[in-house]
């Protein structure tokens, strides 16, 4: 059963098994373990951005694709979810229309751009992406009767997922058991069988002509392959995941604005996890996000107390460790963990394995 779930791509590693594993347990019981609006949005973050995270890992680790588009199929499938509900209210029918539509023009917009752009060399598609990704924030923060402009468009969901709505009037472990429990293990669920659904892709025959091309596209094309489909298909299932991704993240904040979803901000994002948690390996963009987001969210708390316990003794090293440079000392774990960890930390405890594993075999 576990092989048919996995697709037969296990960690190959027991550290990895075990992080994973713990990683897992972590974000199914996060509510109960770890408690606190601010670590519950944290997880919920982890569990969005793995989604986003894994799905352009279909495209840049598997495919060698580069595209700074990404985020425009992310921010369409969170405004989809926000116009449906604003026009047509907090309804089911809604949330159905708005994820509907918005898996429509995310199909149809990377059809357009993988067909007219994947035959042109890899840098020219990146900047054709990158100009496309552009353009449409652009569009978002103009189209303010539809979009909310700048500032965004808040709604409501129906009433089952809303905070207010109780299901036990006692506290169950100390969590109250309402609509934003139930948010969260919406979000859980489907994040889960995104990712095995990417896992099954990337492990199927598909999945290994997308490897072969990213290895060598020219020998591909000449055993008889059709590069041009391969890669265009790769991109709209990449877009297609990454839309879902943008309805977790709007199902979850209930507001969406063009810095929320749209900004290179969050393409930024999404590049650094992929080469921390290891590109061409979708258990990479759990490991990833989770470092990244957790490091992202509490790394002030932790330089906050660091220059409270050196102010008195090393007033240089409080001045160093002060929370306002945590951008620095963020970039500086970055580069620590690519110099550490060449082939992210899901390459490298998979080559420790691997090493492991040969040299039982030695002896």
């Amino acid at each position: 059963m576990l092989k048919r779930l996995l697709s037969n791509d296990f960690p190959r590693s027991r550290v990895l098994a075990v992080l994973l594993v713990a990683l897992l347990l972590a974000l199914a019981f996060a509510p109960f373990i770890f408690p606190g609006v601010k670590a519950l949005n944290v997880a919920a973050k982890v569990l969005i951005f793995t989604v986003l995270v894994a799905s352009f890992d279909l495209l840049l680790g598997y495919t060698g694709i580069v595209s700074f588009a990404h985020t425009m199929f992310f921010g369409i499938g969170a405004y989809g979810i926000a116009i449906a509900t604003t026009r047509m209210g907090p309804t089911w029918p809604a949330l159905a229309v708005g994820l509907g539509g918005a898996l429509a023009l995310s199909f149809v917009l990377a059809l357009l751009v993988g067909l007219f752009s994947l035959r042109v060399k890899a840098i020219f598609f990146a900047m054709i992406t990158l100009a496309v990704a552009s353009a449409f924030l652009t569009l978002a923060s103009q189209l303010s009767a539809f979009t909310g402009g700048e500032d965004g468009l808040t709604f409501k969901l129906p009433e089952l997922l809303s905070p207010s709505f109780e299901f036990m009037e006692e506290p169950f472990l100390g969590v109250s058991v309402d609509g934003r429990l139930l948010s969260y293990y919406l979000l859980f669920a489907v994040a889960v069988v995104l990712v095995l659904a990417l896992l099954r892709i990337v492990n199927s025959p598909f999945g290994r002509v997308l490897q072969a091309i990213r290895e060598n596209e020219f020998r591909a094309e000449a055993i008889g392959y059709r590069v041009v489909v391969y890669r265009t298909t790769s991109s709209v299932l990449s877009a297609l995941f990454a839309t879902l991704a943008g309805a977790m993240l709007a199902l979850w904040l209930r507001y969406n604005g063009p810095d929320t979803s749209l900004s290179f901000e969050v393409m930024i994002d999404v590049l650094l996890i992929v080469v921390i948690g290891g590109m061409g390996t979708i258990y990479g963009a759990l490991v990833g996000a989770a470092l990244f987001l957790v490091a992202q969210s509490y790394l002030q708390d932790l330089l906050k107390l660091g220059s409270e316990a050196a102010a008195s003794s090393l007033p240089w090293l409080s001045t160093l460790l002060s929370p306002d440079r945590w951008l620095l000392w963020l970039g500086i774990l970055f580069v620590l963990s690519i110099y550490y960890f060449p082939a992210g930390v899901v390459g490298r405890l998979r080559a420790m394995g691997h090493g492991v594993a040969k040299a039982g075999i030695r002896t």
